[in-house]
C-alpha cells in the first residue's frame, strides 16, 4: 500500500490506516476472533497504522488490540492512541490525567511507546486548558520516551489554528471533513497546516455509514437534505456497478495532502475491500456525477462541542 509522510515528522502512514474503534464494539457486539483476524488482516495488507483511544469500548478497544498484537514485532506497525475523552460526558485533559492515561494505553497495547499520542475531541473543554496543561506534560512524557508525536483530534476546523498558533505539535486528525460531501477540512485549514509544517490525518472517510449502503444509524446529526442526496448519490452509484462506499475511499484517499485516511472495521472482509479500492483506479466521470448531486449540501455539518469552539 501506498505510504506518504506525516508532516515533519519521520513516520510513513499508509494512505488507508487502520481505525480500531470497532473493537471496542462502538456500533455492534463484536466476536473475539473477528476482532483478532481483523488486525491481522489489515496489517498483512498494508494498513501499519494502527488508531485507538481509551473512550473506544471504554478501554476495550486497547485492550482487543494489545491481545492481537501480542506476537507481532513492534517495528512493523505504528500505534496511535489518544486521550482526554473517556466516556460519552467523561473529559480529562489535567497533567496528573494525561501521565496515568499514556501509561495505561501502554499497558493495554502491550508496548512501551505510542508513536503517536492525540488530545481526542479537545472542542468539548476550554480548550485554553490544552495549551497551558495538557500539551505541556505530554511533551515532558515524550522526553521520557514513551510517545514520539503529539497532535489533537476533533470536528470543528476552528479548534487546529486555536491550539498551533499558541504551541508546537506534529500532527491533527480530523474526521467525517473530508469526504464526498464535506471538504472543510481541506479548503479551510490544509493550507494553514501544510504552511505550519503540521501533519494532516483524516479519518471517516465514510461519515457515519453516510456514504455506504448501510442503513443510517438513528444518531447521524447530519440534515435531512444532506441524506437525501447521499441516498441519490448511492442509487447512482449502484446503477452504475460500483459501491458509494468505494468511491468514497478512493475520493479521500487521492488528496496528496493527506498522509492517512483511516477507516474503522471489525469485519475481515470489508478491510480486503478497502485494499482492492485503494488500488482500483478511480472512475473520475462518476465522481463528477456525485459531486455534482452533493453540491447543493456541500459542506453541510453540524456543531460538536462547547458553542465558542465553533
Amino acid at each position: 500500500m501506498e505510504h506518504r509522510k506525516l508532516g515533519k515528522t519521520d513516520l510513513s502512514l499508509p494512505v488507508v490506516g487502520f481505525g480500531a474503534s470497532s473493537l471496542g464494539q462502538e456500533f455492534r457486539q463484536v466476536r473475539l476472533d473477528e476482532a483478532l483476524k481483523s488486525v491481522h488482516v489489515a496489517l498483512e495488507l498494508g494498513m501499519d497504522l494502527i488508531d485507538t483511544s481509551p473512550f473506544y469500548g471504554r478501554g476495550m478497544s486497547e485492550v482487543m488490540l494489545g491481545i492481537a498484537l501480542r506476537d507481532v514485532p513492534r517495528e512493523t506497525y505504528q500505534l496511535c492512541s489518544k486521550l482526554g475523552r473517556y466516556d460519552l460526558g467523561h473529559f480529562d485533559f489535567s497533567a496528573k490525567r494525561v501521565e496515568e492515561s499514556i501509561d495505561v494505553s501502554l499497558h493495554r497495547l502491550g508496548t512501551d511507546h505510542l508513536d503517536i499520542i492525540l488530545c481526542h475531541d479537545i472542542e468539548f473543554v476550554p480548550m485554553q486548558q490544552i495549551v497551558d496543561e495538557t500539551i505541556p506534560a505530554i511533551q515532558k512524557i515524550r522526553d521520557q520516551g514513551k510517545v514520539r508525536y503529539i497532535g489533537i483530534s476533533g470536528y470543528p476546523q476552528k479548534i487546529f489554528p486555536f491550539i498551533i498558533d499558541q504551541i508546537g505539535i506534529d500532527c491533527v486528525l480530523s474526521y467525517n471533513q473530508y469526504t464526498l460531501q464535506n471538504t472543510r477540512f481541506a479548503d479551510e485549514s490544509l493550507p494553514y497546516l501544510k504552511e505550519k509544517g503540521v501533519g494532516a490525518m483524516n479519518a471517516g472517510p465514510f461519515s457515519a455509514r453516510l456514504l455506504t449502503n448501510a442503513p443510517l444509524p438513528p444518531w447521524l446529526k447530519e440534515p435531512e437534505e444532506v441524506k437525501d442526496a447521499a441516498r441519490k448519490a448511492a442509487a447512482l452509484c449502484q446503477e452504475n456497478g460500483v459501491d458509494i462506499a468505494q468511491l468514497a475511499l478512493q475520493f479521500s484517499i487521492a488528496h496528496p495532502d493527506m498522509a492517512t485516511t483511516i477507516a474503522g472495521s471489525a469485519n475481515p472482509e470489508n478491510i480486503r475491500k478497502w485494499a482492492t479500492w485503494a488500488a482500483a483506479p478511480l472512475d473520475t466521470s462518476l465522481l463528477d456525477a456525485v459531486l455534482a448531486i452533493f453540491e447543493p449540501v456541500k459542506n453541510i455539518g453540524h456543531a460538536e462541542g462547547l458553542p465558542e469552539n465553533n
